[in-house]
């Protein structure tokens, strides 16, 4: 199994370290470096600051919103990266929610997977530069219609690859079963090796779809990583985190992160965090995330029992593990994963 990291977004400020952590990433044999984006820092600035600064890993956008950009903006980003990085680009994108979407970039949201579905279509015609790119759907139509002056083009840069990597980032059902059928990968959040079946259910479906599994399709997982001889302390440390995700990020009954908890039979615990978090009871809400439910998605506690643990997840689809965020200790953790 493939171990990267997922530095994230940007909370305040970059890390003032961060050149240095990225130099450290590449040398210690990490497989890929990703950076993510919210409503903050944007997902493709860092990723071109670490190609300049690594040589070797891979760089990952987990996940450039669709909302953000157009699907010929995201592409042309993702090429210009890919020439000057010599080839480590890999592109995940994902559908964002409907506070950010509509309320950041006001983008509808409305029919995500939809939109996804042509939004990947037509990055990937701007890729392949197979010819002037056109798309007659609802989202982004091309030509602009009822345009007198708007053609359609073909990239004047050549692609450094044409097969650049797509995947989706994904949590519910469906989302996912898309990720396979038209995408190179699936970028998981909140992975639980304990669901394991679920997951490959819908991949399953979604490679049905699409003929077969194809060749090279991978699964990358976020998953947050503290090593402590303390496990609640280190269970602490990723409750603030957990209880923003289930409670904060959405509106209630539209926050896609609580219902992946409510799937794993955690129901009662995400309305109960839901409900405190709402009412800004923020500590409180942190505090009745259980222990057994951090340690379904990260691997907390000495070294021991991450190694123990982590042996639950060789079993799983995931290829890669990117740990969440930049560890205290990228030594310590280059020697355990």
């Amino acid at each position: 199994m493939r171990i990267g990291v997922n530095v994230g977004h940007f909370a305040g400020a970059p890390p003032a370290d961060l050149a240095a952590r990225l130099r450290e990433i590449d040398e210690r044999g990490f497989a890929s470096v990703w950076f993510a984006e919210a409503y903050g820092s944007d997902v493709f600035t860092p990723l071109g600051f670490a190609a300049a600064l690594t040589s070797r890993v891979r760089l990952g956008t987990a996940v450039a919103q669709v909302p953000a950009r157009t699907p010929a903006a995201t592409a042309m980003a993702a090429t210009t990266l890919d020439h000057l990085s010599g080839g480590r680009v890999v592109l995940g994108v994902g559908a964002s929610g409907p506070q950010v979407s509509e309320g950041w970039h006001g983008v509808p949201y409305a029919r995500p997977l939809a939109r996804t579905r042509e939004y990947v279509s037509v990055v990937r015609q701007v890729l392949a530069r197979e010819a002037p790119v056109r798309n007659d759907g609802e989202f982004f139509p091309l030509p602009s219609p009822g345009s007198e002056l708007g053609k359609p083009l073909r990239s004047s840069l050549h692609p450094y690859r044409p097969s650049l990597p797509v995947v989706l980032g994904a949590e519910g059902p469906r989302n996912v079963a898309l990720s396979a059928e038209i995408a190179d990968g699936w970028l998981a959040m909140f992975f639980a090796p304990a669901f394991d079946d679920s997951y490959r259910a819908s991949l399953d479906e979604g490679f049905a779809r699409r003929g077969g599994r194809p060749e090279g399709f991978e699964v990358i997982a976020t998953v947050p990583v503290v090593i402590d001889d303390d496990v609640e302390r280190a269970a602490d440390r990723l409750r603030p985190e957990l209880a923003l995700y289930m409670g904060g990020m959405g509106a209630r009954g539209a926050n896609f992160h609580h219902d992946v908890f409510v799937r794993m039979g955690y129901g009662g615990v995400a309305e109960q965090v839901q409900a405190l978090y709402l009412d800004r009871r923020k500590d409180e809400a942190a505090s009745a995330i259980p222990t057994e439910l951090v340690e379904q998605v990260s691997l907390i506690g000495p070294l021991a029992k991450v190694r123990r643990d982590l042996d639950r997840w060789e079993s799983t689809v995931v290829d890669e593990i990117a740990v969440q965020g930049l560890p205290d200790d990228l030594a310590a953790v280059a020697r355990l994963l």
